[in-house]
């Protein structure tokens, strides 16, 4: 059955939108006022269509924002999980809002303007600089650096370009083109998590020297920060082995030995990979260390060093801290 809709503007300067769940069947949508005023007819109705596509999709039957925010905060594993799942949850609402919009350019300068906070008043939007900022991303180039905002790597939303660039593989797919050259819907969904997993720590899993440098490191830092503060709880013990199993800590472990091997690891690491993969370390370990309630001052100084000495802006740790956010 179809709800009767609801929308309704208020005052900001920032563009944003807003469906929520629901309520008195009744579907309500907000939009900031800056967007209404920044955005032309084409890019209002990819974000409509984007919003709508999140009611559709049920997208908020699982409670992002509330599981991690929550005071039971999930186990670390399961934190990343979701993480994932909400960026999927975007590409799918982006199809929807690509759908609507039916302007694959007006789709590309909406997410550019929902990122940046510009219009094209501003600026001169390329469509084709925009999207190969993530071709320079996936060479691995020890020296790239991405250009929009680097909190974008880990949030809830995909970084931008990530985002139009999945919507040019939809475009040439069967799911949105009749063209008999167009890709399958399964070779679709294979180019967009090849994507993705540019913004999910793979190198958990990965048998390279380079992936085992950067697990060297996470183990290191995450007994550094558990031991900031009065030692290693049983908490985060348990943490630990979610990462790395049940028996990888020891009372053999020396850890004031694998303290001292830390800036070691980070020069090791910093040398061997770019800026956006030492950035899924650090907000792995800020992921951990929050999962197990909260992160102390000694903590927090801690995870200061790391991310100086992996060149990581140190306030990138309070968005990996703060990035839980419902989605919108």
């Amino acid at each position: 059955d179809r709800l009767p809709l609801e929308l309704y503007v208020y005052s900001s300067p920032q563009f944003n939108a807003a469906c929520f769940k629901p309520e008195q069947d009744r579907l309500y949508i907000m939009f900031s006022s800056s967007l209404i005023e920044g955005f032309s007819s084409a890019e209002l109705k990819f974000v409509m269509g984007h919003e709508l596509g999140h009611h559709v999709y049920d997208h908020h039957a699982i409670p992002i924002g509330y599981l991690l925010r929550g005071k039971e905060h999930p186990d670390p594993q399961l934190a990343l999980e979701l993480f994932a799942w909400s960026r999927y949850a975007e590409i799918s609402a982006d199809r929807a809002g690509a759908h609507c919009a039916q302007d694959m350019s007006a789709v590309a300068q909406s997410l550019f303007k929902l990122s940046s906070g510009l219009t094209s008043k501003v600026v001169q939007f390329s469509l084709d600089d925009f999207v190969a900022q993530v071709d320079d991303m996936m060479v691995g180039d020890t020296n790239a650096r991405p250009q929009s905002s680097q909190a974008d790597w880990f949030s809830t939303h995909p970084f931008s370009p990530l985002r139009v660039k999945a919507l040019k593989l939809f475009e040439k797919s069967e799911l949105y083109t009749e063209d008999q050259n167009a890709t399958t819907a399964a070779d679709l969904e294979v180019g967009v998590q090849a994507l993705l997993s540019l913004m999910e720590p793979s190198y958990l899993e990965a048998k390279t020297d380079t992936a085992e440098a950067m697990r060297r490191l996470l183990f290191a830092g995450l007994i550094t920060v558990a031991d900031a503060t009065n030692g290693i709880s049983k908490k985060e013990l348990k943490v630990f082995e979610k990462f790395f199993g049940k028996y990888a800590f020891t009372d053999k472990l020396d850890i004031e030995k694998i303290k001292r091997t830390l800036d070691q690891r980070m020069a090791e690491v910093t040398a061997r990979t770019s800026q956006p993969q030492r950035m899924q370390v650090l907000h792995d370990l800020c992921t951990m260390a929050q999962a197990n309630g909260g992160i102390t001052q000694k903590e927090r100084e801690e995870l200061d060093h790391i991310a100086d000495g992996l060149d990581i802006p140190r306030a990138f740790i309070c968005h990996s801290v703060d990035s839980a956010k419902d989605l919108d």
